[in-house]
């Protein structure tokens, strides 16, 4: 069996899955221990022709495109996963970049950590077109997801996981606690995630050991048109609706909903902030995301 295989989602982004391609073929990892599966979810641009000629110039690499005709991110990483062969599994997404050690760092933190059922590593946000000035750590977190923890492995701090476009598991893992809820995740355009924090429930309800691996980086690569007021407005209402379904199926409205409540505290408070200290245009996007969030929260949405 295959050591790891290295699970690739992708629609309609031919482009930057070939930047995260390119990442994959420098890996240190010997080619042997690893395949690299890229789940094809009905793109209608060219990524099946650019996949093929990148994968036909390296030949030494165990590159494979399959297709999953179910519309959606959960549907394409589950049908990945699938198809995988992998004794671990490591999953990206195609607007990311991974460093040389991604893979090897994480074979390394399976095969040492006996009890580690899942890992997730560092992300680092890339701005091509310049970081704006109205993001502030807040409002960047929905959009890239930074995470940082240090140099050294370590369990994940309380109330965080993995990112969805970094994150790794035992295939045993997911025999025993499943695989992605395809309720959840984006579908084409819309933006509706969860699907992660879903995963990572179920298993911080078996009491499943999840790690922070510093060695495997991921560069999430933030294009111009993911930095507008409208982008952080319909991404936030997302964030709403998937904590609603989520809080739904765990029986925890009320819950969810006071902590909201709260974080509208938090969220004024830090944006009368940035209002003295003159920062307007941070407390503009602040509020709105706090605004979308609870719209969403409080939908009709199941």
């Amino acid at each position: 069996m295959l050591r790891l295989s290295l699970v690739i989602a992708t629609y309609n982004r031919s482009a930057s899955l070939l930047t995260a391609l390119q990442s994959v073929v420098e890996q240190s990892a010997p080619k042997e221990q690893w395949e690299c599966v890229v789940v094809n979810n009905n793109s209608t641009d060219d990524t099946e022709l650019r996949f093929a000629e990148f994968a036909q110039a390296h030949p030494d690499v165990n590159l494979r495109m399959v297709k999953e005709l179910r519309q959606g991110l959960s549907f394409a990483r589950n049908r990945g996963i699938g198809e995988s062969e992998g004794e671990y599994i490591a999953i990206i997404d195609d607007d990311e970049r991974i460093a040389p050690d991604f893979i090897s760092s994480y074979i390394n933190l399976f095969d040492t950590t006996p009890d580690a059922v899942a890992a997730g590593g560092p992300i680092v946000a890339e701005y091509p077109s310049g970081k704006p000035r109205w993001m502030s750590r807040f409002t960047e977190r929905p959009i890239a997801n930074t995470m940082y923890f240090g140099d050294k492995v370590c369990l994940f701090p309380k109330g965080r996981i993995p990112g969805g476009g970094n994150m790794a598991l035992r295939r045993s893992a997911v025999r025993r606690y499943g695989v992605f809820d395809t309720s959840l995740g984006y579908v084409g355009e819309q933006l509706i995630g969860g699907e992660e924090c879903d995963l990572f429930e179920r298993l911080q309800i078996a009491e499943a050991k999840y790690y922070y691996v510093p060695g495997a980086v991921m560069y999430h690569i933030i294009p111009r048109e993911k930095l507008t007021l409208d982008y952080l407005s319909r991404l936030s209402y997302n964030v709403g609706v998937s904590q609603l379904r989520r809080a739904r199926y765990y029986h925890r409205i009320g819950r969810v909903k006071a902590k909201e409540c709260v974080k509208w505290v938090a969220t004024l408070c830090l944006a009368a902030w940035y209002v003295v200290t003159l920062q307007w245009n941070k407390a503009k996007h602040l509020i709105v995301m706090r605004r979308q969030i609870t719209r969403g929260l409080w939908s009709k949405n199941i």
